[in-house]
């Protein structure tokens, strides 16, 4: 398989238009009415991967920001480590406002524990690799205390809206990023080793469900990347069940029953192609990656974008598009 060079290099001009001058991505196109004009933490993530993948001094901006934000909502953090959250308004949002960094107060599943994870786990992720993300004093203060929110929120049997933001229930997705990142992030701050095991523990009797609901869920490939916290077999077995269950012709399906954009049947999630080719890169199944790289190329519009998924049984994509997460992981998958 030949890729064109010039079709990775519009990727990535794609996905550094949906960047701010701050260093926040948009989640799809910056004009969209969606309102995925916005920032989501864990986005912004899975964005700055994508330019990682190409140069992580590119990634470090976004990180900066994220923690910026964090940072001008630390009194809220504080609170929610003196006592547990008891409403979603005093978790830590998952999505803001791109100039001012203010949170969003609408309803929309703002209890999203993954999201916390996953920045822990890149922050020591990219530090590990000498990339200087840990500014200084104020960030490592504020480091610690997301260690100290995660025990006070008892993440590993905490209720919260997962990767999808629907409805609450303790996904294995969103406990395993928490444990990767206090593993990754014990390094540079104090994480006591109980409320790993804990996390260890709870994420052993759920897999390889994703949840109490869910028997498969494409959320559960983030346990194999970019958080490596399953043992062979749990890998096996989530691949497995995703690929005989969820596998479709321009995408793959969240999960069994999903109603978001279901139009005669479920949604076709372009971003899990290239999410399979990673997993199966690193696992050094070439013919595998070929074939979701392949599957990938085909899902991209006339424009080469990624959009954020296609109607069931149909060529006609949603209005998110280019979805920043789906042009990241592209990104990530030809560049690693």
């Amino acid at each position: 398989m030949i890729l064109d060079s010039s079709r990775i290099m519009k990727s990535l001009q794609i996905l550094e238009s949906l960047r701010h001058p701050n260093g926040l991505f948009s989640a799809a196109n910056k004009t969209v009415s969606t309102g995925y004009n916005r920032a989501w933490i864990r986005d912004n993530i899975y964005e700055a991967m994508g330019l990682e993948a190409i140069d992580p001094f590119m990634a470090v901006r976004t990180y900066h920001a994220l923690l910026d934000i964090l940072i001008k909502h630390e009194g809220k953090i504080d609170w929610a480590i003196k006592a547990k959250p008891v409403y979603a308004y005093q978790y830590i949002h998952a999505r803001f406002d791109t100039h001012s960094m203010n949170e969003l107060w609408e309803e929309w599943g703002n209890k999203q524990n993954d999201a916390i994870g996953a920045l822990l786990f890149k922050i020591a992720d990219l530090q590990d690799r000498g990339y200087v993300v840990i500014r200084d004093e104020t960030d490592l203060r504020l480091i610690q205390k997301l260690v100290l929110y995660l025990a006070s929120i008892e993440y590993w049997h905490d209720k919260d809206n997962g990767m999808w933001e629907e409805n609450e229930e303790v996904h294995a997705s969103s406990v395993g990023a928490c444990v990767a990142g206090l593993i990754k992030i014990s390094s540079y701050v104090n994480v006591p080793q109980w409320i790993i095991e804990k996390g260890k523990q709870k994420l052993d009797e759920l897999l390889p469900r994703e949840s109490e609901t869910k028997d498969v869920d494409l959320a559960l490939l983030s346990l194999i990347y970019p958080y490596d916290i399953v043992t062979s077999e749990q890998r096996e077995q989530i691949l497995k069940n995703i690929e005989e269950k969820l596998l479709r012709n321009r995408g793959v399906l969240r999960y069994i029953g999903d109603q978001y954009y279901n139009k005669n049947g479920e949604a076709e999630w372009c971003f899990g192609f290239p999410w399979l080719a990673i997993i199966y890169r690193q696992m050094g199944e070439a013919n595998k990656y070929r074939f979701y790289i392949e599957k990938t190329l085909d899902a991209m519009n006339d424009n080469d974008e990624l959009p954020e998924l296609y109607y069931a049984d149909s060529d006609e994509h949603n209005e998110n598009s280019p979805l920043g997460w789906a042009q990241a992981m592209f990104l990530q998958a030809v560049n690693q």
